[in-house]
């Protein structure tokens, strides 16, 4: 079992969502993220005052899935995200201990369905 989160651009989560769900993956948390990698940021002028601009806005993903659909759902965020610029997001995979799906108290790859 594995938990795959994914930082992307806000524009791009209905294709990311497009996307998974042509590859049978529906079930996600989205939350929405400030953030700054290699973008950087950038500068803005207000009534003649520069301001740094260099939190930007993110969506991020999560998802847990059992072993056999993390390389689909990984294709699937990569296509749905993917403008081969810049601040395209990034893609982390960690292991699950356990799962438990509170109202049937199903464990493991039960849980994640």
């Amino acid at each position: 079992m594995k938990l795959i989160k994914a930082v992307i651009q806000p524009h791009k989560l209905t294709d990311v969502k497009e996307a998974l769900k042509e590859a049978k993956v529906t079930k996600m948390t989205v939350s929405n993220a400030l953030g700054c990698g290699q973008q950087a940021g950038y500068s803005e002028t207000y009534r003649g005052v520069v301001h740094e601009v260099n939190l930007l806005k993110k969506t991020v993903i999560e998802i847990a899935v059992n072993d056999d659909f993390v390389q689909p759902t990984v294709e699937a965020i990569i296509k749905g995200a993917n403008t081969g610029n810049i601040g395209d997001g990034k893609i982390f995979i960690s292991t699950l201990d356990e799962v438990i799906r509170i109202r049937t108290s199903e464990k493991g790859k039960e849980a994640i369905g």
